[in-house]
């Protein structure tokens, strides 16, 4: 996401384009964001931030993510003073990966499509993201249990 540029978000149609061969994979994907209100305010924020630089210096800030005008190249210090602050010490940018996955995969959404959303090209590696807990063991219990009540079995 540090690459991310303005001209890759589209207010209107509510997505964000990673260009091919700035990912991961190199693949290009579009991430639509207009019904994330988080995402959307996020990205609305960050489009306001620079505004009065600009204006200051006469000129355009491309970069999306940025401090002071110039493109953030590193954030491993700042990341790990916030998760630290939030009590939350030794979490990895991956975790949200996972995050995102397990959050996909449990609102039922079709995991190839959750694949394409996240830019898993194997599914070797989205069903490592995918870390099924002991909370998701008993709600399948619970849910078997409650279809096999409600068929009189």
């Amino acid at each position: 996401m540090l690459s991310l540029d303005w001209r890759q978000v589209d207010f209107k149609a509510g997505t964000v384009t990673l260009d091919v061969g700035r990912t991961k994979s190199k693949a290009g994907r579009v991430f639509p964001f207009a019904d994330l209100p988080e995402l959307s305010e996020l990205l609305r924020m960050r489009k306001a931030d620079p505004e009065p630089l600009e204006r200051k210096t006469a000129t355009i800030i491309p970069a999306v993510f940025h401090r002071k005008g110039k493109r953030i190249a590193r954030f491993e210090g700042a990341w790990r003073t916030a998760f630290k602050a939030a009590g939350c010490p030794g979490r990895i940018p991956h975790d949200f990966r996972r995050t995102a996955v397990r959050n996909l995969v449990r609102a039922g959404i079709p995991e190839q499509t959750a694949m394409r959303l996240t830019g898993h090209k194997t599914r070797s590696v989205f069903d490592r993201y995918d870390i099924v807990t002991e909370t998701d063991l008993r709600a399948a219990a619970s849910k078997l249990a409650r279809q096999r009540f409600a068929a009189g079995a």
